[in-house]
């Protein structure tokens, strides 16, 4: 028997009526809202399917909740819920639809609890995620869980392939599941790495998968975990980036170099899965053959050359020539470049090999006492100075060394700014040649004649000779003659008054008269007097028997001996142009 409920009731009475209702209906065995019941179809009308559900009055099902309404037949039996007695036409309010969704959801609770895995099918996409069908129920798979790696085209993933889940979170009250693809992926990983590790060995050759590429190594898949290629193992040879010979997706056999079990790492090599070209070097490039290679790497102290792919050889920069002075490799050399070497030496076990450019070459210093036989006259450019001589350019490459005792015959040179200028062309003569030590001694002074080898016939005691201040010391003064030959005036025989200071008496430059007094061709010495131009004969006579003969006259007239090692020795009384 069906109830009506009076309008007026409801109003008054709302939650209590409805109690009353569910206890009477109870009691005639009509069943409550929200349970499921089962409905036969009674028939057909418009866009509704009528159902006996055991009530007075018939239910009516939206004909959209039939996937194929055409195939409803009268008779036919299905669960619905029942959602009320009494609608607004008097019918009893039933849904399919939801009777199934409620019964899956169910059925769900029964089988599955957080943690489990499930099998679904992803349907569709939806802001933040995906939504997974499993056993009829919409779940929920946000983005984030979806692969190990974060992926920006979730459409990919839409496919009528049935895929494994986590369920990471059920939700009763909502109706809701939350899954995750991404747990049971990693935690299939995690097992499959843990076997894997278990299985690989020290010098093992596997086969992998190159995953990604950095600037220090590549990650390659071994089909259960990531191993690390360092740069330095992927090539017998020298590369910049790991990307001049990987590629990602790429397939390759490597060898395990290290497996850490603790901290779950691997090692890779791929030169070393190959055959060392350092194998047998000794007999492939044997010390002293000649060959052609690339330069490859400069560095400040010499160039590296690529003999073959993994071979590289270093000529450093004392071997690049036999004859210039290499400070830098890249003054010389550019990476790029090819050049032909020689063999010097191999140290296999190090993986070195020293090369020499030179030695390609002809030694223009094996030839040089050919080209510069001693006492030959050279004619060469002045190229550079030191303390102690100059350096002329006799050939490219071939200095030869002028000291200072070499330059002047008739003069102590102090430093050979004196008598020479940088790029100034000058004849010499070959002195000596050291073609160990690479080192030739010239001669300035050599090239010229030697003044005093004609003294005698030049110059005689008492002569009146003429000549120029050239240099003033504190004990006299030199006074320039012919063929620049230098002779001394002792303080003592500059006048007859008494002078305390030469230069009181002298200038630099200044044109003088004076008498030859003394002359020591052994030392190369000769003795002046100004004040003795005006004697005569006689007192000139005197004047240098004195000289030859007595002590203290020879210490008046400047003690000869010392006085030119004393003037050019003492600067700090004589200095250029001083008057």
């Amino acid at each position: 028997m069906a109830i009506r409920k009076p309008q007026k009731a409801v109003e008054k009475t709302g939650g209590l009526y409805d109690e009353l209702i569910a206890a009477l209906a109870q009691q005639n065995s009509v069943p409550a809202a929200g349970s499921i019941v089962k409905g036969k179809v009674t028939g057909k009308r418009g866009n509704e399917v009528l159902v006996d559900i055991g009530c007075k009055s018939a239910g009516s099902v939206p004909a959209n909740e039939f996937e194929d309404v055409d195939a409803v037949n009268i008779g036919d039996e299905f669960d619905v819920l029942l959602i009320d007695l009494e609608g607004e036409n008097g019918m009893v309010v039933v849904s399919k639809r939801q009777a199934d969704e409620k019964i899956r959801w169910e059925a769900i609770l029964a089988k599955y609890k957080e943690g489990d895995t499930v099998s679904g099918v992803i349907k569709s996409k939806v802001r933040g995620g995906l939504i997974v069908a499993v056993d009829g129920v919409d779940a929920f798979l946000p983005g984030s869980q979806v692969d190990v790696n974060p992926s920006r085209d979730l459409d990919i993933y839409i496919t009528d392939t049935a895929l494994d889940f986590t369920i990471i979170k059920i939700s009763d009250e909502r109706r809701n599941i939350i899954v995750s693809r991404r747990e049971l992926l990693e935690s299939q990983m995690a097992e499959k790495k843990h076997a894997l590790l278990e299985t690989l060995q020290k010098g093992q050759i596997v086969h992998g998968k190159v995953k990604n590429i950095t600037d220090f190594g590549a990650f390659v898949d071994l089909d259960g975990m990531d191993g690390l290629l360092h740069i330095t193992d992927m090539s017998w040879g020298r590369i910049k980036h790991p990307s001049e010979l990987l590629k990602n997706g790429q397939e390759l056999d490597v060898m395990i170099l290290e497996v850490d079990l603790e901290r779950e790492r691997v090692s890779l090599g791929l030169k070393q899965a190959q055959n060392n070209p350092w194998d047998d070097i000794e007999n492939r490039y044997p010390v002293e053959s000649r060959l052609r290679g690339k330069v490859v790497n400069i560095a400040p102290y010499g160039a590296f050359v690529e003999l073959e792919p993994g071979i590289e050889g270093l000529v450093h920069v004392s071997e690049f020539s036999w004859t210039k002075r290499v400070n830098r490799a890249a003054d010389v050399l550019s990476v790029g470049d090819e050049v032909n070497v020689m063999v010097l030496s191999i140290d296999s076990q190090n993986q070195k090999i020293a090369l020499g450019i030179r030695q390609t070459e002809a030694n223009p210093w094996d030839t040089v006492q050919d080209r510069y036989p001693v006492g030959s006259r050279i004619t060469g450019k002045v190229r550079n100075f030191t303390t102690y001589g100059a350096f002329v350019e006799m050939e490219e490459g071939i200095d030869g060394m002028i000291h200072v005792s070499d330059m002047s015959w008739t003069r102590k040179i102090n430093h050979p700014s004196e008598v020479l200028q940088k790029g100034q062309p000058v004849e010499a003569i070959v002195l000596e040649i050291d073609t160990q030590n690479q080192r030739i001694s010239l001669g300035l002074k050599q090239a010229q004649t030697d003044p005093w080898s004609s003294i005698a016939s030049t110059y005689q005691i008492g002569q009146i000779v003429k000549g120029k201040v050239s240099k003033i010391a504190s004990f006299g003064a030199f006074i320039e003659l012919e063929d620049g030959v230098d002779g001394l005036v002792h303080i003592s025989q500059i006048s007859d008054q008494h002078i305390e200071k030469v230069r009181d008496a002298l200038k630099v430059g200044q044109e003088v008269e004076a008498r030859i007094v003394k002359i020591d061709r052994d030392e190369r010495r000769i003795g002046l007097s100004i004040k003795a131009v005006s004697m005569d004969e006689g007192e000139v006579a005197r004047l240098t028997a004195e000289v030859d003969t007595d002590a203290s006259a020879t210490t008046q007239l400047g003690a000869f001996a010392n006085a030119f090692e004393e003037a050019f020795a003492s600067s700090e009384e004589w200095q250029p142009g001083q008057n």
